[in-house]
């Protein structure tokens, strides 16, 4: 199931499903759900979020929107897509993808250790490197702005597969996150990564959430970023999710270990895409990344 935040003048935030060319509007004031926060604390598990949510669906038979004429920029006057989950925390996680060599020799390891691969506890063996990102009023959604701090001359995108959380680390949606990283301030020395990463603007989340049951294999999906520029293409490229060496729900483990977190919290896995220094970004850029199956998150860039 796809589900998405959208706003309707007149009427403020909505809760969608995604049905094809359709959005249905299943927001209701009688059974507590005016946001797709409500519907995952509602739900407690994917599976539980789909019945939930179908079953509004079929009580409240609203007429749907038409999907496209929610692509659009925030405007107070039209419909448009807010980020799909007001996420109390969203955070991020580092070096969790392999090359192909890489890969290929954890697995050999794994075997020889006679662990299966959920049991793997990281390419090398090491625990994951998390750290806190944003809380929802610093998130951007669906053509809403990221942002380039004031005082940074190196700022760069990390395209990502991020995983929304319930009680106790399980998964119950993902969607697609932008990453945006000041370098230039965090190779300043590890002192300054909070101020290099945490930021209004400097994370997007979109454009819907999707629950596991749509994925077949969360590690078989392409992804894409691109990066336009007065209307012409000056960086793109791909990866597969197949090169993570952590499996999501490790990651969930790790995040949550001690460390208990409020469902909606939304953790991206990392990035398996390196834009390069000739590609940083620029005032009026427009940043894009799909993954496959979840949808295309595509956010002007602002400096400042």
């Amino acid at each position: 199931m796809k589900l998405v935040q959208f706003f309707v003048p007149g009427k403020g935030k909505r809760v969608g499903v995604v049905q094809g060319d359709r959005v249905l509007d299943i927001t209701s004031g009688d059974e507590d759900v005016r946001s797709t926060l409500d519907l995952l604390i509602q739900g407690k598990t994917a599976q539980g979020v789909t019945t939930r949510a179908t079953w509004l669906a079929r009580r409240l038979h609203r007429r749907g929107l038409d999907w496209r004429e929610l692509q659009r920029s925030p405007s107070r006057h039209a419909p448009h897509l807010f980020t799909p989950i007001d996420a109390p925390e969203v955070w991020g996680v580092k070096h969790t993808y392999a090359s192909e060599p890489e890969r290929a020799r954890a697995q050999r390891e794994s075997s020889e250790a006679h662990l299966p691969p959920t049991e793997t506890p990281g390419m090398d063996g090491r625990r994951p490197a998390l750290f806190f990102k944003a809380t929802a009023h610093r998130v951007a959604g669906p053509c809403a702005r990221v942002a380039i701090r004031s005082d940074s001359a190196l700022t760069l995108p990390e395209p990502g597969l991020a995983v929304v959380l319930g009680a106790g680390g399980v998964v119950l949606a993902v969607t697609v996150c932008t990453d945006v990283t000041a370098r230039d301030i965090e190779h300043a020395g590890a002192g300054y990564l909070s101020q290099a990463k945490v930021y209004r603007g400097a994370c997007a989340l979109g454009p819907c959430l999707v629950t596991p049951d749509e994925l077949p294999d969360l590690y078989a999906l392409q992804m894409r970023c691109s990066i336009l520029r007065g209307g012409a293409t000056v960086f793109t490229d791909a990866a597969n999710t197949a090169r993570l060496c952590y499996r999501v729900e490790d990651l969930a483990g790790w995040l949550s270990r001690d460390n208990p977190v409020p469902t909606g919290t939304t953790l991206s896995t990392g990035t398996g895409i390196r834009v390069p220094v000739e590609a940083a970004l620029q005032d009026g850029d427009q940043v894009t990344v799909e993954v496959q199956g979840v949808g295309r998150l595509s956010n002007p860039v602002h400096q400042g």
